[in-house]
């Protein structure tokens, strides 16, 4: 039985169009694509409502990034793990809260299984604010981060508001000046015993909308229907995913997705990830409650979320589920 499509985005610059990328057949292991054409706006965004309540993540093409864009900010990915460990152990800490900082497993305080990933962490807006704190090495670092982090933060806004359209909530918004970005570059090595560990655990996104780039090496997979369906990599597209407070936002309309990431013995693998959130309260849109869909989520904010990451090893959507009103 072939699985509902999951939408193959093209966002030109004016409008949504063409496209969608089917999931596989129950069972497989990768994602096959397949472009529909001449696809207009009104079922662009059906096709966009669907991927969202079935799955929780779709790709994104034709997105308006230039490529030079998405070579610089991998290759100065690719550059600043190349350096040497003193130079990184620089931006190493425990404190969640920081701004930079460089790590490594998925929550190093309080994993119980260690994850073969490293990662920098970069706090992205207001960029003034956090732009002279980024690392100084690669020289070309700040540059890259900057016009990356500028570029997807406008992607992120224009996919946003194809979201909401597709709730039939144009007049409503959930992006604020004020919101979160970050940065947050992966870096997994070749594993020498990938069958023993995973790149990151399952879990699902904190924020509302996360855009992940990612190399042609395989590694994120979804949980759909109970079974793992690895992402078949696109060049220079970008995968989005539906995040936690998003769910809330939508009072369980639009699902956040559970992922993981394996690795492999032979290929080190880099991506991406630019995570949006807000900080103040996220609750569910009146205009999604009613007698038949009752509110579903209490009110949550940032602060709750940290707190229950510091307090306990995160496992796929505990955190949600602990903001559901029963």
């Amino acid at each position: 039985m072939s699985l509902p499509a999951e939408p193959y985005v093209e966002l030109p610059k004016h409008m949504y169009q063409k496209g969608v990328k089917h999931l596989c057949e129950n069972g497989v292991t990768q994602v096959p694509h397949k472009q529909l054409q001449g696809m207009d706006r009104s079922r662009v965004l059906k096709v966009l409502s669907n991927a969202c309540r079935e799955f929780g993540f779709f790709q994104v093409v034709n997105h308006g990034i230039a490529d030079e864009v998405i070579v610089k900010m991998m290759d100065v990915s690719k550059r600043f793990f190349e350096l040497p460990f003193e130079e990184r152990q620089r931006y190493m800490s425990n404190n969640l809260s920081q701004p930079v900082r460089y790590g490594t497993s998925f929550n190093q305080n309080n994993d119980g299984v260690f994850c073969w990933r490293d990662f920098l962490k970069l706090s992205c807006h207001p960029m003034q604010d956090f732009a002279p704190l980024w690392p100084s090495s690669p020289v070309d670092l700040r540059e890259a981060v900057g016009e990356y982090s500028m570029k997807t933060r406008h992607l992120y806004e224009r996919v946003m508001d194809a979201i909401l359209e597709s709730l039939g909530l144009t007049d409503e918004k959930v992006i604020s000046n004020d919101g979160n970005q970050l940065v947050m570059v992966n870096y997994y090595p070749a594993c020498p015993q990938p069958e023993l560990t995973l790149g990151l655990p399952p879990h699902s996104d904190y924020g509302l909308l996360t855009l992940l780039l990612q190399d042609q090496v395989e590694g994120l997979q979804i949980q759909h229907n109970d079974r793992w369906v690895t992402v078949k990599p696109i060049p220079n597209s970008f995968v989005v995913n539906i995040g936690d407070q998003f769910e809330i936002f939508s009072n369980g309309r639009y699902k956040s997705v559970v992922h993981r990431v394996a690795v492999n013995s032979m290929r080190s693998r880099l991506s991406v990830a630019s995570l949006h959130s807000v900080n103040e309260n996220v609750t569910p849109s009146p205009k999604l409650i009613d007698y038949l869909n009752p509110k579903r989520y209490k009110d949550t904010n940032y602060a709750d979320f940290l707190h229950y990451l510091t307090s306990s090893e995160f496992k796929c959507k505990r955190f949600l589920e602990s903001r559901r009103i029963n």
